[in-house]
């Protein structure tokens, strides 16, 4: 489902909004309008080089949670 940016023609307000059906006419939170004006949206995308892979941490080597070690409660040690 994706995230699309809007500009009312309105009332002039930004706003984004999770389209689930495209036959849904989506309107502006502030006004109500229906005249809206899509706006081109950039994306982020993840990388493998190696510069990209360094600004993250390695994962947790006892569970693999990807916010490194020390990110979880789980120990090693503990049987």
């Amino acid at each position: 489902m994706p995230i699309y940016e809007y500009q009312c023609a309105s009332c002039g307000k930004d706003f984004e909004m999770l389209v689930r059906n495209a036959s849904v006419v989506p309107e502006c939170p502030a006004c109500k309008s229906t005249e809206l004006r899509k706006k081109l949206s950039a994306f982020a995308a993840v990388t493998s080089s190696a510069s990209a892979q360094a600004e993250f941490p390695a994962p947790c080597q006892s569970c693999g949670n990807p916010g490194g070690p020390g990110a979880c409660a789980f120990s090693a040690n503990q049987q």
